[in-house]
């Protein structure tokens, strides 16, 4: 048995890339669409309603860098 805490382990997957996950070519979650909706108005760019998982997830992140409201929350 491992003596590993799950909860402590910093090795874990949740920054795993995208593009590794075996969910990643499912359609994105309506979480996903609805927040890669606002980003998209806020930002200008155009909403993909039919971005995958992994897609969306890439956009979020990079839309995040451009938002607006992302960035004056950091300031």
């Amino acid at each position: 048995m491992s003596n590993v805490d799950a909860k402590a382990d910093t090795g874990s997957n949740t920054e795993k890339d995208p593009a590794e996950w075996t969910t990643g070519g499912e359609p994105m979650t309506g979480a996903q669409a609805s927040y890669l909706k606002t980003l998209c108005e806020e930002t200008g760019h155009p909403f993909d309603e039919t971005l995958t998982k992994a897609d969306a997830s890439k956009l979020i992140d990079l839309l995040q860098g451009e938002s607006k409201r992302i960035s004056d929350a950091e300031s």
